[in-house]
């Protein structure tokens, strides 16, 4: 599929709206549930990015709560304690025995939940069922993984009635070295970020102290 066509744009008034490829190649994703919109999208892309970017760097799952295509909220998979899972709402769940993934999704989610209300989800990892269940419960617009259990896909397929948008995306997918974009019918081309963030990016003190 080189096309999708959108409900509509970032407004309702918006019309006609899609995404698609410029370079003859297939679109990356695949629409699993739901029917994901303009910013939708945005949410999805930025924040897939930079999951995959924080489990390059880490080797740890990562997860981020996107709204309005701004991180409300990015973590690692790193285990939860009591305070910490009374702080991120889940001390009502089987915390002590989240997935990593999920234990992701707690911390990034909880950062700041009332920036998160609504938010779109990235996932590094194939999504499991730990984390579809704590997905299920919180106000969300979507989610983005790389995969999904078939566990995982059949709960978040149930969210809002099966208007919940779920979105796979091809974690081998690499994008044109320049980048474009449109504002107010002028384009802007750059070259796209590809900062390889690690202990060598780290190794130059400016100062002794």
């Amino acid at each position: 599929m080189k096309e999708l066509e959108l409900k509509y744009g970032c407004n309702p008034n918006q019309k006609p709206s899609r995404i698609y490829m410029n370079d003859d190649r297939e679109l990356p994703i695949k629409v699993l549930s739901g029917r994901p919109g303009y910013i939708n999208f945005l949410d999805a892309f930025n924040g897939w990015q930079l999951v995959s970017e924080l489990k390059k760097a880490t080797g740890l799952p990562a997860a981020t709560s996107f709204k309005h295509v701004s991180p409300a909220g990015a973590a690692v998979g790193l285990p939860l304690t009591e305070t910490l899972a009374k702080i991120y709402w889940v001390n009502d769940m089987d915390w002590k025995n989240f997935s990593p993934l999920a234990c992701a999704y707690a911390r990034a989610r909880g950062a700041d939940r009332m920036s998160s209300f609504g938010d779109f989800i990235a996932l590094s990892d194939v999504c499991d069922a730990d984390t579809a269940k704590l997905i299920k419960r919180e106000v969300s617009d979507g989610v983005i993984a790389p995969g999904y259990t078939d566990e995982a896909l059949e709960i978040l397929r149930a969210k809002k009635k099966g208007g919940y948008n779920v979105i796979q995306i091809d974690p081998s997918y690499r994008p044109a070295e320049i980048e474009r974009k449109q504002v107010f019918g002028v384009t802007f081309e750059q070259g796209r970020n590809e900062l390889n963030i690690d202990e060598e990016l780290l190794s130059n003190f400016v100062t002794k102290n």
